[in-house]
């Protein structure tokens, strides 16, 4: 948690994905007046700020040492909690997100924590979902990130739809560094996945040439998600909502 922390402003991963998520924010939340905001298992809870900017945000994680790190940063408007038991009243959250969780959790868990974004949500409001994608592309990082499972696009679409929302726009992201990570990860797997305490190496920031020239590819892709999906990439991004008049689940 900690190594993440010091590589969430820094690294090129956590720059592309601000680039590519802030869009989907602006469409969710731009018709709002004073939007509620969720951010559900928030980490350090930097992506607050990403949120804050758009209305008055909150966030919740199981990790004590996450939170920890996150208020010594300044940030409030957290809480300790479990995906699946929100400690929130439904209805309530004009965007509800969840960035690269619902990989980690067992099936049951999977479930519990997408109908109870469903109940936060309120009737017309968004839920905005990050996993990681594709099989092929297990490899190291999946260790770090504690995966228990890799999406394709219709294995996530078929799972919001269950939860009761409507797709709005789902598309891989990353698909500019595919083919680097579908090398490196193979190389992962032919050798045998790293030990979790070996794998940190995965979240260090790279050295400043290497690490501008990866941003750069992040940013040009994130221009043409704008107008386009991608048809492959090491990540899913979907923005779903929850219908107006859903009933109570």
């Amino acid at each position: 948690m900690r190594a993440t922390a010091r590589a969430e402003e820094r690294h090129f991963w956590f720059r592309g994905f601000r680039w590519f998520v802030r869009p989907l924010i602006h469409d969710a939340l731009a018709d709002k007046r004073s939007p509620r905001v969720l951010d559900c298992g928030c980490g350090t809870g930097t992506n607050l700020h990403l949120l804050t900017p758009y209305g008055a945000a909150y966030g919740f994680d199981l990790s004590a040492v996450g939170l920890q790190i996150g208020r010594d940063r300044g940030v409030t408007g957290l809480v300790r909690a479990s995906v699946a038991a929100v400690p929130f009243a439904g209805a309530i959250f004009d965007l509800v997100t969840s960035f690269d969780v619902l990989y980690a959790l067992d099936e049951g868990t999977e479930r519990a924590a997408l109908a109870e974004m469903f109940r936060v949500t309120r009737p017309g409001g968004y839920v905005l979902v990050n996993v990681a994608a594709m099989d092929m592309l297990r490899g190291d990082h999946s260790v770090l990130s504690q995966e228990k499972r890799r999406y394709t696009k219709s294995g996530l679409q078929s799972l919001m739809t269950e939860a009761g929302f409507s797709m709005e726009r789902i598309t891989y992201t990353n698909a500019t560094l595919f083919p680097l990570l579908l090398i490196a990860r193979t190389l992962h797997r032919f050798r045998g996945l790293a030990r979790e305490a070996n794998v940190t190496r995965e979240i260090t920031v790279p050295v400043a040439p290497i690490n501008a020239t990866l941003s750069a590819l992040l940013f040009l892709e994130s221009v043409w998600l704008r107008w386009f999906n991608n048809p492959a990439g090491s990540s899913l991004l979907c923005l779903a909502r929850k219908p107006e008049g859903a009933a109570p689940r």
